[in-house]
């Protein structure tokens, strides 16, 4: 492959640091969807219409949202849960799909460690992908609230800071639980994950409409967190959930990325 060979020359004078050998694994993902940047577009579709269906035609029934003691609209209440629905998405379709067919089927991986570049920083190249792909998602996300009015504070310029930590949680844990795929089947696990998640994860409806047992192990989930980050930082109204979900979210992430490195040592080094 062109792109490789042309890593593989760069790299090969000297070691890289650590920011070099990620911008290195952007620059390579960059070239490879320079001509497929429609793909993008059809990961932040889905959410967008959840929000004109759902938050927007349904908001229409439903008045005096309240939300950590403040009354929102219905809308206002759905919009941030598509923010972070689009940042999972967006994480996990190279996380895991993509992940998946370079480690697999282009055996890109074992060419990139034929240069000086270890599996840490292909670990951290490829997070920091998924990272991109998440955060150009949530922030066109957050373009169409502000054009729609959906954006009550100041806080909101958070957002999309908020998103790269779900595309962090997910994109790591996605990863890591890749490098276990045996085949392309396997993947309806993800589905199976993620599909309830966007649907219970207080997305479309307060968490309080569970009963205890269930809401404590919804409490517990990624997305959940992520929406609560979100939520509170579009309508304002903050509290120590949005700390919560910032420091799970992190040691989720970091947690995923050293599993990831150590399975591709496992899968890939001699």
């Amino acid at each position: 492959m062109i792109a490789t060979a042309a890593l593989s020359s760069a790299v090969a004078a000297r070691p890289l640091g650590a920011g070099e050998a990620t911008a290195l694994l952007l620059h390579r993902n960059l070239l490879a969807y320079r001509r497929a940047w429609y793909v993008f577009v059809t990961g932040f579709l889905e959410p967008l219409f959840y929000l004109f269906s759902i938050g927007i035609g349904v908001g229409k029934l439903v008045h005096g949202f309240g939300f950590n003691g403040a009354e929102i609209g219905y809308r206002e209440f759905v919009a941030p849960g598509m923010v972070a629905a689009s940042a999972m998405n967006g994480a996990l379709l190279d996380a895991t799909f993509n992940f998946f067919f370079k480690l697999k089927y282009n055996k890109l991986f074992d060419q990139m460690l034929a240069t000086p570049l270890t599996t840490l920083d292909v670990a951290r190249g490829e997070l920091a992908w998924s990272l991109l792909r998440g955060g150009i998602y949530s922030a066109a996300f957050v373009v169409i609230m502000l054009c729609l009015g959906l954006v009550d504070s100041w806080w909101t310029l958070l957002v999309v800071p908020a998103a790269l930590l779900i595309g962090l949680a997910f994109g790591a844990a996605g990863m890591a639980l890749t490098t276990w795929m045996r085949s392309w089947q396997d993947f309806e696990y993800v589905t199976l994950t993620t599909l309830p998640m966007f649907l219970f994860s207080a997305t479309f409806f307060p968490i309080t409409a569970f009963p205890t047992w269930l809401r404590w192990i919804v409490e517990c989930t990624p997305l959940y967190r992520g929406v609560v980050l979100c939520r509170e930082l579009t309508t304002g109204a903050l509290s120590w959930g949005a700390a919560v979900s910032v420091v799970y979210l992190v040691a989720m992430g970091l947690v995923g990325l050293a599993v990831v490195r150590r399975r591709l040592d496992l899968l890939l080094l001699p």
